[in-house]
């Protein structure tokens, strides 16, 4: 039963089928019967574990499991502390109340890639950092977070799930490993 870890890169559609105008996870992986533990949007970038087992699939999306996921967000704006207190509360976003989380402001790290295309930015608007731990994932809700609270996000790169991040295991986008399952403690 191999557990993929795989960095996807921006506009790259979480799906094995084909895409008509973008490429998908088979442009990438050529491995069968695996498929992803939980998603990510085409626009956002980062870590996918993928497997072809599933009760190992479940245990890490499901959030029963409580598998957090830390996201390195690229904001515009430099959200002051009462902002940031209010992204770790629990953030009523219309259609459902999030559980809250754990939320830095952190320096752009010096092992990030440069996005391709590079992200606009604006002479005049400043943008900053945030680490977002979430211990859920309801559909584009870091940027649904970000946005309510007046700082829309630029840049979305997920960076770990659980214990497992792209800082202790490093890859490049489009890159893949195999680990072992043991690695997040299941």
């Amino acid at each position: 039963m191999p557990l993929i870890l795989f960095n996807k890169p921006f506009q790259v559609m979480c799906q094995f089928s084909p895409h008509p105008t973008r490429a998908s996870l088979a442009n990438y992986l050529d491995l069968p019967d695996i498929y992803p533990a939980g998603r990510l949007d085409a626009d956002s970038e980062g870590l996918l574990l993928l497997t072809d087992d599933g009760r190992l699939q479940h245990a890490i999306s499901h959030p029963d499991h409580k598998q957090t996921k830390t996201y390195l967000v690229q904001v515009e704006g430099i959200p002051e502390a009462d902002t940031l207190a209010r992204l770790r509360a629990p953030l009523d976003l219309g259609d459902f109340v999030t559980q809250g989380g754990t939320v830095k402001r952190v320096q752009e790290p010096d092992w990030l890639w440069p996005r391709n295309p590079p992200i606009r930015e604006r002479a005049n608007a400043p943008t900053s950092w945030l680490t977002i731990t979430l211990a859920e994932g309801k559909n584009r809700q870091v940027r649904r977070m970000t946005g309510a609270v007046g700082h829309p996000t630029l840049r979305l790169v997920r960076i770990a799930i659980g214990p497992i991040s792209l800082q202790t295991h490093p890859l490049l986008p489009g890159e893949w490993r195999e680990i072992s399952p043991a690695e997040l403690g299941l």
